[in-house]
């Protein structure tokens, strides 16, 4: 069974040294381009084969996060970076992108694939999936309780990794768009602005988006008893003093000793720290934002823990073979795989007192300021001769600088011929894209003739409806559904395509592998994130009947996508920015005070609408609707009219709008669909 390891974060080189000093056994980090904290410091090409090279010879592990999405204009771009990792010989990718999957699994085959916390795995159809895909490890999504997480370790075979401490994003992560449609900066980009942490108000309650920062070191061993073999800490864009301690901290709980829990919430903490996901507690205590203690407690503790890793750490245990005869002295150092001799000129013969074992081990011991320490000592040394100490040390400095310089040698993966094609533009056999509605409640439902299509949640269908809609009624999964919800939401969807249901509209990976199962057509939902034709192309290999591309992308970028598997966009509705599991309007004001019609509002006083997902999660949606009426769509096979709480009469005046091509003088967004995004 593989010992669990800490995995620590690497924003620069400083991050780099203190982490590994401080005891990680692997670190993760981006290059340049193409991971999810582009704001970091990060490595250039040179720096990240210094970085590898750094940790490798002192037993280090290093993944790089390539965990962005990717647009078919940035593919090349996307191969020359993977070059470069791999070259650098790099451990592991964490990806988010199925594009980037496709490109290492085809061209670097012996770089291990991690499916990043922007997939959201938090069930155990989501993990299968992409075990099934080809990834070697999972990163479990932050929201999910113990139970949950021993549920899903279960389940699969590859590499289960955990976040044990830092920040807490308040949405599932890859299922938030708040950055990207407020400001133009992606969170899928690695962009993300962190509007979140600005004052959203619940009613009186300030702050309902900021969550206090994690931190489960005191569950660290129940964790590892249930599965998690990797412990996760967040952190590339925080200071090397917050990478030590963490780092430092969690080696301590992981071998069950005391840590210094006082220096870790000072040196950074919202308010404290929460484990409330991991108890299955969701409740108001989570919440907490940065205060002036908070800073002002961090500055007091930054010195001391510097010292963490001001000096080398002795990681790596060394064998010594010490041999001395009238002729030569020879050390021979070996840390289990490598080895290395040093030579010395030829002995004296002694005078007043001859070498010895023990004081030839007293010098040849001395492995301080390196980042070996000696294992084990043998000598076979011939009576009457002896060696001057300097010559000593001499032999032990060469031996022990070649073997670092040997660890640390770069050991590229074997590239094999594979390259991702250039797309040819999809042409729609339609003249225009057929009319699609999703609908929050039945109720809305005055008349379906309108559309080709109608979107329902799963849980909003009952067996009339099945037989009235037939074919033309699509039930939307849950964009999350975790394990304690998977049993009876199964047992739904199981009984509808048994009354005839035929498809379903899946939002995460996980309903391609339930609706499979079922015998029922999937279509892709916006929250797949698909922005390029590779990973188009992925989808259709897993036997999706159509795609709704994400609202991230450009109209440009739209149209100019390959592939032959139909797709569409949502062209109408207050989208949703964000899935939470831990409803900050329960959380403050109680689900009595809201009636799955509550709300939000930002700095400014605007009111942003909270959707109820059955009391499971809630979304947080657009302030404005999206409504792109009367501009040109030509190209695609569908476009959905997203309804939230709109009115039937609201509902029928916005089809027959869109229906003759009229634009609104309402307030409304045209998304990123006609703007650059970061």
């Amino acid at each position: 069974m593989q010992a669990p390891e800490i995995l620590a974060p690497a924003g620069g080189q400083a991050q780099l040294v203190a982490a590994v000093r401080s005891g990680a056994d692997a670190l993760y980090l981006g290059a340049q381009r193409f991971n999810a904290r582009q704001n970091a410091a990060n490595f250039t090409e040179t720096e990240l084969s210094e970085a590898v090279s750094y940790c490798h010879a002192r037993g280090v592990k290093v993944y790089v996060a390539v965990n962005t999405l990717v647009l078919d204009a940035e593919l090349s771009a996307l191969e020359e970076a993977a070059d470069r990792i791999a070259q650098a010989g790099a451990d592991a990718v964490i990806l988010q992108d199925l594009a980037t999957l496709r490109l290492f699994e085809k061209r670097y085959p012996t770089l291990k694939r991690f499916a990043s916390t922007q997939t959201a795995v938090h069930n155990i159809d989501g993990a299968r999936f992409f075990e099934d895909a080809g990834f070697h490890g999972i990163v479990l999504a932050r929201e999910l309780s113990l139970d949950e997480i021993a549920a899903i370790c279960a389940s699969v075979s590859i590499q289960k990794e955990a976040f044990i401490h830092g920040a807490h994003c308040v949405s599932v992560s890859g299922a938030c768009y708040l950055s990207a449609m407020l400001g133009g900066r992606s969170g899928n980009r690695g962009l993300c602005a962190q509007p979140c942490r600005l004052n959203w108000k619940s009613g009186d309650h300030p702050y309902a988006l900021s969550l206090k920062d994690m931190s489960l070191l005191s569950h660290i061993r129940e964790l590892a008893s249930v599965g998690v073999s990797s412990f996760k800490i967040e952190g590339r864009m925080k200071r090397p003093e917050y990478v030590a301690a963490a780092t430092a901290a969690c080696k301590l709980a992981l071998a069950d000793k005391p840590y210094d829990a006082e220096s870790l919430r000072a040196v950074f903490s919202r308010s404290g720290f929460t484990d409330g996901y991991l108890r299955a507690a969701r409740d108001g205590q989570m919440f907490g934002i940065r205060t002036k203690e908070d800073v002002a407690g961090a500055e007091g503790v930054l010195h001391s823990l510097s010292s963490l890793y001001r000096n080398e750490t002795p990681l790596v245990p060394v064998d010594l073979r010490f041999s001395l005869d009238e002729s030569t002295a020879t050390l021979t150092v070996s840390d289990g795989t490598r080895e290395v001799t040093a030579q010395s000129a030829a002995p004296e013969r002694a005078i007043h007192r001859a070498l010895d074992e023990e004081n030839a081990k007293k010098h040849l011991e001395k492995t301080g300021g390196t980042p070996f320490f000696v294992r084990s000592f043998a000598a076979k040394i011939s009576d009457g001769f002896t060696l001057p100490a300097s010559a000593l040390n001499a032999m032990r400095r060469e031996a022990l600088e070649e073997l670092l310089e040997l660890r640390g040698k770069l050991q590229p993966h074997q590239r094999h011929d594979f390259a991702l094609t250039a797309p040819e533009r999809y042409q729609s056999k339609l003249e225009k894209p057929a009319l699609w509605a999703r609908f929050y409640e039945k109720e809305q439902i005055a008349s379906a003739d309108s559309f080709e299509k109608v979107l329902l949640p799963a849980e909003e269908i009952d067996e009339k409806l099945v037989a009235r809609l037939g074919d033309k009624l699509i039930a939307q999964l849950p964009s999350v559904l975790f394990p304690e919800s998977e049993p009876a939401f199964g047992a739904h969807l199981e009984m509808l395509a048994k009354a005839g249901l035929s498809a379903v509209w899946a939002n995460n990976v996980y309903g391609i592998a339930l609706g499979k199962r079922l015998g029922l057509a999937v279509r892709g939902g916006y929250g797949l994130n698909c922005a390029n034709t590779e990973a188009l192309r992925f989808f259709q290999a897993q036997g999706l009947s159509s795609l709704t591309l994400s609202f991230e992308l450009s109209m440009n970028a739209i149209k100019s996508l390959g592939g032959t598997l139909p797709r569409g966009i949502v062209s109408y509705g207050y989208l949703p920015l964000m899935q939470l599991r831990n409803c900050p309007i329960k959380a403050s004001l109680g689900c009595a005070a809201c009636g799955q019609r509550g709300d939000l509002t930002d700095r400014m006083d605007v009111r942003f609408a909270v959707e109820c997902d059955h009391y499971r999660t809630v979304a947080l949606l657009n302030s404005v609707p999206l409504d792109i009426a009367g501009r040109n769509v030509r190209g695609l096979d569908h476009q959905i009219l997203y309804f939230t709480r709109e009115t039937p009469q609201e509902i029928l005046a916005i089809t027959e709008r869109f229906a003759a091509g009229e634009k609104t003088d309402e307030p409304h967004t045209t998304g990123l669909y006609y703007r650059t995004l970061l």
